[in-house]
């Protein structure tokens, strides 16, 4: 992407104040191109977590949302992780509060809780194994058949699962904001003028959406398989923050971002864009905002991290 004098400036100023951190930038797929194309890392949340896991730097700057940069604390606990923006939510996260979660569980005594990573870690403290889009069917399939499970918290990702796993889940009614507002209509409308494109959609869509798909996957999921399409015209059913890696693994090819309901740019994550390179500077010059966690709460959402990351 072109940059401006401003950025460079900015861009300047960042990568210096990363070297006398000795700090490492981890992005997300759905932050503005020009965060994406300065992180040290870019990936989705299975990738992330598992370089937030293996990096020396002191400080981990994380461009994404709340939830996955307490993720990284989780998984290092020595170390300084930082976020742009403290506001930078989730509906998905939000939509499963810590209290009513725990009288959920507590309901449901005899099975066992997998978690999408989606999740604050109040709620990955109170789950037996964490998955995310990219190996929630494995993960699901680790468990015994006759054991139970309750799926928190996306229930449209939750009834994916069961339509590949056949297991019969019990599922919270969260939803992510992005995901739940692509428009069938639109869809149907963009093949029946493109009918030689191809779909890919994200698992957090609705089955109406789905079923519809030619692949369904996770970001990195989504970018691998565009990347080996032999279609000109890719029709994308997730956050349009992905059509800059799209650009990239496979250039001369159109992507196409579905519309939300009513024509609305409700497919564009609001808590995503909330990070900026002013802020990413901001927090490597004061240290803030820092993600500080409860010690007894970051040791029990370990361990269904661990699991996962071992599962994967």
């Amino acid at each position: 992407m072109k940059i401006n004098g401003n950025n460079k400036y900015l861009l300047d100023k960042l990568i210096r104040l990363k070297k006398e951190r000795n700090a490492v930038i981890l992005a997300h797929y759905y932050q503005d191109p020009i965060i994406q194309d300065v992180a040290d890392f870019l990936g989705d949340s299975l990738a992330l977590a598992q370089e937030a896991k293996k990096t020396n730097a002191d400080v981990i700057l994380f461009c994404g949302v709340h939830f996955m940069a307490e993720t990284a604390k989780i998984l290092n606990p020595e170390k300084i992780v930082l976020i742009p923006d403290l506001e930078a939510g989730c509906s998905l996260a939000d939509s499963a509060p810590p209290d009513k979660f725990r009288l959920w569980v507590d309901a449901h005594p005899d099975h066992i809780v997998i978690s999408y990573i989606n999740c604050s870690a109040a709620v990955k403290a109170m789950s037996d194994i964490i998955c995310t889009s990219s190996n929630a069917v494995k993960i699901v399939e680790s468990v015994p058949a006759e054991q139970k499970i309750c799926f928190a918290p996306d229930k449209y990702l939750g009834a994916y699962i069961i339509k590949k796993t056949g297991r019969d889940m019990v599922l919270w009614d969260g939803t992510c904001q992005v995901h739940e507002h692509f428009s069938e209509m639109e869809l149907i409308n963009l093949l029946n003028k493109y009918p030689d494109s191809f779909v890919l959609a994200h698992p957090e869509c609705p089955d109406n959406i789905l079923q519809y798909a030619d692949f369904i996957g996770s970001t990195s999921s989504i970018i691998k398989e565009a990347s080996k399409r032999k279609e000109n015209r890719l029709i994308i059913a997730t956050e349009p923050g992905i059509i800059h890696q799209l650009e990239k693994v496979a250039p001369g090819k159109e992507f196409i971002s579905l519309p939300g309901l009513n024509g609305c740019a409700c497919n564009i994550c609001p808590y995503m864009k909330l990070n900026t390179l002013e802020k990413m500077i901001s927090a490597l010059e004061n240290l803030e905002p820092e993600i500080i966690l409860p010690e007894d709460i970051r040791i029990k959402a370990l361990k269904p991290l661990e699991r996962m990351l071992e599962l994967s």
